[in-house]
């Protein structure tokens, strides 16, 4: 049976997640990936663990090698891969610590590479555009809403979440404007880490835990970085409980 790929955002990049696991390094035609990949089992199934921002975090978001990440756990035979985000919510029923599991993105990304495909071979039926009408797996969204029903965990089933740039956070017009396009949350991450799983035809979906409302909100403080993390941390237990219980019907 292939592995699961897992690719942990902030709070679940900890190789103690993993217990028992082996190191390795895969070599990609688009460079090296954030990390050497942890290689072991989670719930009776073969799991690859990457840390997305790094073992340390050293990593911002706009400088994820995301094609690497993706090539590499393609190349170790993932076909399913799930993934964490830090999220803010523009939504008020979005609350601190809910989990959203996401049916569509909007990139708003402009930096990152975006796709493999950096030219086509001749003639017009070799352009390789790709599908992405729904870019979420369904049926790993909705095994992930069904544990997480289960497990009792405050778990929403669908929503629109944004990829902004980064390193910093939205400001108060932008969010707004997010809110105003369909967005439910905002994050710096599942674009286009999405987008080239679907070109892979890996089967994809996110586990977005919210952490904050990011400004749009006049009667919240201002987002701080330590907020952030510090809300997503509480909510790790919860999190791994998820995993574990989504990978024996991966």
């Amino acid at each position: 049976m292939n592995p699961i790929g897992i690719i942990g955002g902030t709070g679940l990049d900890d190789p103690e997640f993993m217990g028992s696991a082996e190191e390795t390094s895969v070599s990609t035609p688009y460079g090296d990936p954030s990390a050497p990949f942890l290689r072991g089992k989670l719930a009776g199934r073969d799991v690859v663990l990457l840390a997305r921002h790094g073992r340390e975090h050293t990593i911002p978001p706009t400088q994820v090698n995301n094609r690497a990440n993706i090539w590499a756990l393609k190349e170790l035979g993932c076909e399913q891969v799930l993934v964490t985000a830090a999220c803010g919510s523009l939504r008020a029923e979005l609350g601190r610590r809910h989990f959203v599991i996401p049916d569509q993105f909007i990139d708003f990304t402009r930096l990152r590479a975006a796709t493999f495909f950096d030219a086509f071979e001749p003639g017009v039926m070799n352009a390789k555009h790709t599908a992405m009408a729904e870019p979420f797996d369904q049926a790993l969204r909705q095994g992930l809403v069904r544990k997480g029903q289960e497990l009792g965990l405050i778990i929403h089933d669908g929503g629109t979440i944004l990829t902004i740039e980064g390193n910093r956070f939205s400001t108060r017009a932008e969010s707004n404007m997010f809110r105003l396009w369909g967005a439910d949350l905002v994050n710096m991450t599942v674009a286009p880490e999405c987008i080239l799983a679907n070109e892979l035809g890996l089967h994809y979906a996110a586990i977005a835990v919210v952490t904050d409302f990011d400004c749009w909100k006049t009667d919240e403080p201002p987002l701080r970085v330590e907020d952030l993390v510090n809300i997503f941390r509480q909510n790790v237990e919860n999190l791994s409980r998820l995993i574990l219980a989504v990978l024996p019907e991966v």
